[in-house]
Formats: structure tokens, sequence, C-alpha cells
């Protein structure tokens, strides 16, 4: 099982042109959005335009088996705005949690509704997060209840990004009152479906180009046809959860595959927000002068740069790793994804927080669009599961995988049979090095060195 870091041509024309779009749509009238805290239909249209609004955008992306399209894109497009960038991939989330839960019927029904068409815009929403739960979905109260041919849902969510204005929203419900948050099920709740209330649209401290609400289903009936797998696989699933139960297993919530795809990607947000604050303040020390020199002359500015650009990397790097296992069905036996969710959000408030104090007064003032990114990195360290859960989930996972050795090593290897016994560092390689070394002297030149050409390292 290989993993490449060199992105293919098809890729670096993706990260090219999902750049330009940032610099070119989004950044031009990030200000206005967060401020109006409008939601950016023009910039949807542009991004339907250019290809970057669609289902089958976004399946292409998560098939990719190299698993760094996705990232790349995420990066460019958050670079631009965060706020904005929400508005965009919303739907995709939604589209995730209907991927795994959904049949190949239901995926053909809906997956278009998630994002309509160039001209004919939809929207899509996950509505997973509840006022009493936030990150304890063992605290989730909504319910689902069958009655005849249909599901009757009453609950109330929270933090729900699209949240009353999207044609379709994803809600997890619990249908086995007994088995509790691990006897939930995914439905599909059409827009304007009787019962389903926007409570309110929340006011946010950042990404306020998006729009997230409170919502509120008071006996909202849906078709069984709506509830994501159908009613077979949910009783077999069940089921196994009992069975588990009774022999001392643990089971897992329905939703957290969800969140576990996810997390790479909210991780490869944050990076563009970080990469943004970073380079902003390089160019800004680069140009500002104090006490006769460029003020990046000074440690105390250009030391803190050094080690954020060196933590924008390292978090990049968890990051396409997580990303790659996910596309190769590597599960994050150690909590990889929460590892790279954690790094790379932690360093975009850290690397927007410094880019204030770069600027000192001007940073603080809206001239400059860091104390923007500062507001608009906070989200990271919150939602999809804060810091503090991302810690739990790594640490749980580190564990239960106690004696098992590192991911490098575990990985089932790549090369074959000829490459575990003649490849670099092997036993038989490293005795015929020695052989040759020791003959140096006793064979002739031409035959000598191209044995050094087998076995020198690559330059």
């Amino acid at each position: 099982m290989s993993f490449d870091l060199t992105p293919t041509a098809a890729q670096h024309d993706l990260a090219a042109r999902a750049h330009e779009f940032a610099r070119d749509c989004l950044r031009p009238v990030a200000g206005y959005y967060d401020r109006a805290q409008e939601f950016p239909w023009p910039v949807l249209e542009e991004a339907a335009q250019r290809g970057f609004y669609s289902p089958l955008f976004y399946r292409d992306l998560i098939g990719d088996p190299t698993g760094l399209s996705l990232p790349m894109f995420m990066e460019e497009l958050f670079w631009g705005c965060a706020g904005i960038g929400l508005a965009i991939v919303m739907p995709a989330l939604a589209l995730s949690a209907i991927g795994q839960a959904a049949t190949p019927e239901q995926m053909l029904r809906w997956a278009p509704e998630c994002f309509g068409t160039p001209g004919d815009l939809k929207l899509a929403a996950l509505a997973i997060s509840e006022p009493e739960g936030g990150s304890d979905v063992r605290n989730l109260r909504t319910r689902a209840v069958r009655d005849g041919d249909d599901w009757i849902i009453d609950g109330h969510k929270m933090w729900i990004g699209n949240g009353g204005i999207a044609d379709v929203h994803v809600v997890n419900a619990v249908v086995d009152q007994e088995l509790g948050h691990r006897g939930q099920g995914l439905f599909v709740v059409p827009g304007g479906t009787p019962g389903l209330e926007l409570v309110r649209k929340l006011d946010k401290l950042g990404c306020r180009a998006s729009h997230t609400a409170e919502l509120r289903f008071d006996g909202v009936r849906v078709p069984a046809e709506n509830l994501l797998g159908g009613s077979e696989r949910l009783e077999r699933r069940l089921a196994t959860t009992r069975e588990s139960i009774r022999s001392g297993g643990r089971s897992r919530s329905a939703t957290l595959g969800t969140f576990e795809q996810t997390r790479p990607m909210v991780a490869a947000q944050a990076l563009g927000i970080a990469r943004a604050a970073v380079e902003y303040m390089t160019a800004y020390a680069n140009k500002r002068e104090a006490f006769g020199a460029p003020i990046i002359d000074n440690q105390g500015i250009a030391f803190p740069i050094a080690d954020l650009a060196t933590r924008i990397d390292a978090a990049r790097l968890l990051t396409w790793r997580a990303s790659w296992m996910a596309a190769n069905g590597v599960p994050f036996d150690r909590g990889e994804g929460s590892m790279a969710k954690l790094a790379a959000s932690e360093v975009a408030v850290q690397a927007t927080e410094r880019a204030i104090q770069t600027l000192g007064g001007w940073g603080y003032i809206t001239d400059h669009p860091v104390e923007k990114w500062f507001r608009d990195a906070k989200l990271y360290t919150i939602f999809e599961g804060t810091s503090e859960i991302q810690r739990i989930v790594i640490s749980t996972a580190l564990g239960a995988a106690e004696g098992k050795p590192p991911l490098h090593v575990d990985l089932e290897p790549s090369g074959g049979a000829l490459s575990k016994m003649f490849g670099r560092g092997t036993e038989v390689r490293t005795r015929a090095a020695a052989a040759a070394l020791a003959l140096k002297d006793r064979v002739p030149e031409p035959l000598a060195r191209a044995a050094m050409r087998v076995l020198r390292p690559p330059r």
C-alpha cells in the first residue's frame, strides 16, 4: 500500500483553479458578506459554473485513491474565505452522510437535491448537534417513531449549517429507546416539511457568510423510504448492537463514521485560514519598518512566524495522511483523523492571533483581514468535535492500540516478494554490499563501478 505525496497533474491543476477562484471571487467580497451576514448566493452560482458545486465533483474528490484532491481543494478555498467556503461545501457534509448510509437508489434520489444545478441551486444540511448534547452524542434526544409506513420525528437541533433553508436535511434520531445513542437512524427531511421549524438564524462570532440555525422538529412525518439504508438494514444493525451489548462488546454511534471521514476535510479548511494569516503577516513584516529596518529582522517577529510555518506544514502532513487513510479504508486505529483536526485547528487559532499581534493596532481593526480570520479560526477548535474531544478520541485510541507498532510498520507493505527480499535495507542487499566492498580491490574497475551504481543511495 503506497503513500505518495507527489501531486498528480490533475491535482495540481485543481489546486491552481481553486486558488484562482478563491483569489478572484472570494477574497474581494469576503469582508462584505462577513459584515452583512448575507448568504453568498452569487459566489455559489460562480462555484457551480466552475464545477465546484456539484455532487459529482465531491464524489470525484472523495474517490481519489491518493486522498490528496479533497484537502488540496479545501485548503485553497478556505484560504479565500472560511465563511463563504463553508457555504459552498456545507452540502458535501450531508452528501458524505448520505453516501455512507444510503442505498444506491437513495443516493441517486437525494444527491442531486443537495446541490441542484447552475441557475437552479439547492442546499443541504447535516443536522446532528443538539442544545443539550453538543459533542456528547450519548445525550441525543431527537426521536423517530415508526407509524405505519411513515416515521415521525420530534426533537431540537442546534448549530446546523444551512438549517431551515436547505432543500435536504439529513437528520439523526434515536429509533430504539433502549439502545439510546447506539440505536440511531439517519433520515432525509426535505425543506418545507410540516413540523420542521427554523427557530432562528444564529448570530455568530465568525464564518458569518454561512447560514447556521437552530431547528425544531415537531411531529415531522417522513415516509419510510426516507430512512437512509432502509428498514431491513436498520433492523440488522440494531440486532448486531443488541448482541454486542449482551456479549459485553462496545458498539459505535451510527453518526460517528461521518465525523471520522470529514475530520481531515475540516482540518484542511483550518489550514487554509492558518496559511492565509502566515502569508499576510510575513508580507506585512517585510514592508513595515520600525527603528530603521523591516520588523521581520526582529527575532521577536521572525521566530514566531518560523514556528507557525513549521506547525502548519506538520499539520498538513497529518491531514494528508488521514485523507489518504480514509480514501484507502485504513482505519483510524490511533485517532489519526482527530490528530489532523486537532493540529490544524489549533495552529489556525495560533497563526491568526499572532497575525493580529504582528500588525499591532492595525490588526485589531477591520482595515486588514486578520481580525476576521481570527474570528473564523476559532470555530475550528469547536465544531465537528472540540479540541478536548479530539484529545479524548486520540488517547482512547492509543489505549486500545497498546502494543501495536506504529502505522508505517503496521500497514500492509507494497512492492511484493522481490522488494521484501532485495529492497533497500534487506539482509540480502546488505550482505551483497559488504561482499562488493570487500572485493573492490580485486575486481576490474568497470565491474566495480557497475556494482556501485546498483548499490549506491539514490541522488
